[in-house]
């Protein structure tokens, strides 16, 4: 069907013009918005549904946020079948407290709404200089969301009743001074044990492996020993500095360029000033702001009268700690780097000059203008280079749009090259091999996009060696690819990883050893413990710092020691089996008073959170929840990541 639509262009953008007009006058624009959201549900919270649009569209607004927030972040772990279901959970999360928004008719008040976008950091940089609401900026900021002004404030008077659902549990969420020490303290208590550890390494002289104990390992365990599936492609990249390249600047236009921003690219005017600040801050009394000031006024008399002993002054008066070690020197600053009222006077002086007293927000300063720097005035052959880059940036991004819709149509349209795409917009095909299904470790840029992946092991791109669709793996960078070469996944024969099939059936065999013998000593210990042979005390607890961690920390932490000695064993896998002694049960180390209530602190946050979690789930029961995609599988999932 897809070949007939390639060969038939023409006639189906017809076909579709004929279908789509009507469509769009019946349902509008806004139908097939929703439709677009639309898709299988993926879970029900009451009456409402959560489709997969919604929650393809949520998990990469998600990813999209991560991704800034923390650039380096692994995108596997981003678009995990484990990362993906937390996202779904959220989704349903916020439908169920926004359920219990409705039944419990909460209702933000226009105040409170103002006073939420007024706190908002993003809302109050759009505020101009008389304090009113730059009201082009602030559409253009929701905009960026897909909202309308009307839209955004729905959203935000949304998120304040939800918050109101949750905030009774949260703000009321408190443990007792004498509760919150006994869960402490029992958490963090301390045990003197003793440990026996039996390493693998210490029983692999003792295994004999035959040709056919490695044979029948290898046979048992294929799926260990696989080359895994690859594929070798072709790709083109197509972002802002592949659209650079194909823009000339013409002289004429960088000229006019130049002359209608050569004040902006005019370097800046610097100065250099020392001072004498006497602090007053604005919410010191009436009283002492004025003896501030007429200590500052004598010291202006004095510096006045003698200029020459303004940096002794300085260095012996002056209330600023950071300067007055330098006699009051500042060194070189341009504008906005001081407060105002400082600014102000330091660029309305002269050189050599020395101010009346200014008074800013930090007190009274005397102000000595020690020097000026005035920059060259640049030349256009000076500013050439940046201008010309300026301009070609500027331009590519107006044309990256045009050109991201020709690089995808050109994609689809010769789905079986590269080559005539590559030619018409002047890229570079790229060529890699040996990828697979997930990105190799530390790999980056666009192949190690988990969506690009995902559509070079699809079956168009597999089968029919088919372009793959055109993938936004960035800020203006769109890529497409095709398979060169499929090498699908293979056993490895024996021949050649006999070595990696000995060493694994010898460590295998050896921990086995190491648990049998552990089993059998804890087992001889416990019926005589005169017998054990167990190395010297040592103190453990849940407590940062400890030698010991994991499942054996764990297992010691948690083991009953309502008789002692107890006895423990734990099963450590590949590094063997350890028993434990239990000889005491010591109390935790006093922390100091901050600590203590830091502590306490912590643990009502965890009891508030306990809290909601519970209510969260009893909402669900409440207003009838179902998730029907299963929970992803995290073993088989890490087993894909190893393979």
């Amino acid at each position: 069907m897809f070949d007939f639509v390639r060969k038939h262009t023409k006639i189906m953008m017809a076909v579709m013009f004929l279908l789509i007009i009507p469509a769009f006058v019946l349902v509008g624009v806004d139908g097939y918005q929703r439709m677009n959201e639309g898709g299988a549900t993926v879970a029900k919270v009451a009456s409402r549904s959560i489709t997969q649009g919604q929650w393809d569209a949520a998990h990469k607004n998600e990813v999209d946020r991560l991704r800034a927030q923390m650039p380096g972040l692994d995108a596997k772990i981003l678009e995990s079948p484990q990362a993906r279901y937390e996202t779904l959970e959220r989704l349903v999360r916020e439908a169920v407290l926004e359920e219990a928004m409705t039944d419990s008719r909460l209702f933000v008040s226009d105040a409170r709404l103002a006073k939420e976008l007024q706190q908002n950091p993003a809302i109050a940089g759009l505020r101009k200089s008389d304090g009113q609401l730059d009201m082009e900026r602030y559409r253009a900021l929701v905009a960026s969301q897909g909202l309308t002004p009307d839209g955004f404030e729905a959203r935000v008077r949304q998120d304040i009743s939800v918050r109101q659902v949750q905030s009774g549990l949260v703000n009321s969420a408190f443990a007792p001074k004498g509760v919150a020490d006994m869960a402490l303290n029992a958490f963090f208590e301390r045990r003197d044990v003793q440990i026996a550890r039996f390493k693998p390494a210490d029983f692999s002289d003792k295994i004999k492996l035959t040709d056919a104990d490695v044979e029948a390992y290898y046979k048992a365990n294929s799926v260990l020993f696989q080359a895994p599936e690859t594929v070798d492609v072709e790709y083109l990249v197509l972002d802002l500095d592949a659209v650079k390249k194909t823009i000339t600047v013409a002289e004429a236009d960088l000229r006019t360029y130049f002359e209608q921003n050569v004040a902006r690219t005019d370097a800046k005017e610097e100065r250099r000033a020392s001072h004498i600040l006497i602090n007053a801050p604005k919410d010191m009394k009436a009283a002492e702001r004025q003896k501030a000031k007429e200590v500052a006024q004598q010291l202006l008399l004095k510096v006045t009268e003698k200029p020459e002993t303004f940096a002794a002054t300085a260095s012996k008066f002056s209330q600023d700690t950071g300067s007055a070690a330098k006699g009051g020197d500042l060194e070189f600053f341009g504008r906005g780097a001081m407060v105002k009222p400082f600014e102000d006077a330091v660029f309305a002086m002269r050189k050599g000059e020395i101010s009346p007293l200014v008074e800013s927000d930090f007190g009274y300063h005397i102000i000595k203008l020690t020097d000026v720097k005035t920059p060259p005035k640049p030349t256009f052959e000076g500013a050439r280079a940046n201008l010309e880059a300026e301009l070609k940036n500027q331009q590519a991004q107006r044309k990256f749009a045009e050109v991201a819709e020709s690089f995808s149509n050109g994609a689809y349209e010769q789905s079986d090259t590269l080559k005539p795409l590559a030619e018409r917009l002047k890229l570079e095909i790229k060529t890699a091999k040996g990828l697979q299904r997930n990105p190799a470790p530390g790999t980056a840029g666009v192949l190690a996009n988990p969506k690009l992946l995902a559509a070079l092991f699809g079956p168009d791109a597999l089968e029919k060696k088919h372009n793959t669709e055109v993938i936004e793996t960035g800020s203006s960078e769109l890529v497409t690819a095709r398979v060169s070469v499929h090498t699908p996944a293979r056993t490895l024969p024996l021949d050649e990883v006999g070595g990696q099939v000995k060493a694994r059936l010898l460590s295998s065999r050896a921990a086995e050893m190491a648990k049998a013998e552990g089993i059998a000593r804890l087992a001889a210990w416990k019926a005589s413990p005169d017998t054990a042979s167990l190395k010297e005390t040592l103190v453990v607890s849940r407590e940062r710092g400890q030698t010991i961690n994991g499942g054996l920390l764990e297992a010691l932490m948690g083991a009953d020691t309502q008789t002692l000695p107890a006895w423990v064993g734990v099963d450590l896998g590949a590094q063997g089996y350890a028993v434990a002694r239990i000889n005491k049960v010591l109390p935790r180390n006093a922390p100091d008073a901050a600590a203590a209530g830091q502590e306490r602190n912590q643990f009502s946050q965890w009891l508030a959170s306990a809290e909601t979690q519970a209510y969260v789930e009893l909402l669900k029961k409440r207003f009838k929840v179902q998730i029907k995609v299963p929970r992803p599988d995290a073993s088989v999932a890490a087993l894909a990541n190893n393979s």
